[in-house]
């Protein structure tokens, strides 16, 4: 377990060199067991800055992808977010260390039994979970602070814009099935503010307001 431990300082000393700045970020790192959520043939390899296969054909995403796409969340503890992508609930449990309410959807529903265990696992008890289609949202708990997507998507999802709350930040990756751009969006009342971050590649969002869905 010790040693464990020094492997997941290790990691965070890495995220601040790498340019993390955000301390309570640093520190969700620091609180949360990335070995709970990777196969066990690859606990050796859990607290490198690598992605890596979680089954399904679905990847666990490097510790500094995660660590710059919660940084620009801002999150300060009091927010109530939403999880597009529970994937293997490794950034669901980071998550529920910066905020005060995590919802989280999977519409893998074997990705989901894994990861429902893994956050018990972790001790997460702020967090609510849903097999579904990520691109509904979940109106039943809007609107959200922040609403993170971890697929890329051609458009914003309509019903996701619906249940961002005024002054709520929505962080999603933009592009084809191939590349994205990571693009942060601010609700501003009827208004929306739009910022493209980075370049980015991830799996495409399946749902009926992503790929698959009218596309």
């Amino acid at each position: 377990m010790n040693q464990q431990r020094g492997a997941r300082r290790r990691l965070v000393e890495t995220l601040q060199q790498g340019g993390i700045r955000d301390l309570s970020v640093l520190r969700a790192f620091d609180l949360t067991p990335r070995h709970f959520f990777v196969p066990t043939g690859m606990h050796h390899r859990a607290y490198e800055d690598s992605a890596l296969p979680i089954g399904n054909g679905q990847t666990i995403s490097q510790p500094s992808t995660h660590a710059r796409y919660l940084e620009l969340l801002a999150l300060t503890g009091t927010e109530k977010v939403l999880e597009i992508g529970t994937g293997s609930g490794y950034q669901t449990v980071l998550l529920s260390h910066l905020a005060s309410q995590v919802f989280s959807i999977e519409r893998v529903g074997a990705l989901m039994d894994r990861a429902r265990e893994a956050i018990r696992a972790a001790g997460a008890r702020n967090v609510s979970l849903l097999v579904g289609d990520g691109t509904i949202g979940w109106r039943e708990y809007s609107p959200f602070d922040a609403i993170l997507v971890t697929a890329g998507s051609p458009t914003v999802p309509t019903p996701l814009v619906e249940q961002l709350a005024d002054g709520g930040r929505l962080l999603i990756p933009l592009g084809d099935r191939e590349e994205q751009t990571l693009t942060l969006i601010t609700r501003r009342g009827t208004e929306l503010e739009r910022r493209d971050i980075a370049p980015a590649r991830f799996v495409p969002l399946v749902g009926k307001f992503g790929w698959g869905g009218g596309q």
